[in-house]
């Protein structure tokens, strides 16, 4: 079993930046495919970024060049820093793990969540 804690959201003007974390706990968690997922209202919950290891990462279009998704083994957590945000990057942010050696962008593919927080990017 894996429990994961998600932190970090709030409410920011365009342009603007912040950085999401997840802390992880329950298993070994380098072993773990972590990835950040979002859901707006009335949208199904899309795939943004994954991690297996530093140099395997995988990224929407939609948040290519603006997201970078990282993770500290050390410390049991992944980080999605997000730059230059829009008023459409605003969602509950999910973290999921899963055992998958390939970054899979399918959220049925993950088998545990965190329980979500809110990102808001105001106009």
């Amino acid at each position: 079993q894996v429990r994961l804690v998600e932190s970090g959201g709030g409410l920011v003007q365009t342009g603007g930046s912040l950085r999401l974390s997840c802390a992880a706990s329950g298993r070994t968690f380098s072993s773990l495919t972590m990835g950040w997922f979002r859901q707006a209202p009335g949208k199904e919950r899309e795939f943004v970024a994954g991690i297996r290891s530093s140099d395997r990462t995988r990224y929407a279009d939609s948040v290519k060049g603006r997201f970078t998704i990282s993770r500290d083994n050390a410390k049991n957590t992944v980080y999605l820093q997000m730059n230059s945000l829009k008023p459409e990057d605003t969602a509950v942010y999910y973290c999921a793990a899963g055992g998958s050696p390939v970054i899979l962008t399918i959220a049925t593919r993950y088998d545990y969540w965190g329980q979500g927080t809110q990102v808001t990017v105001s106009s």
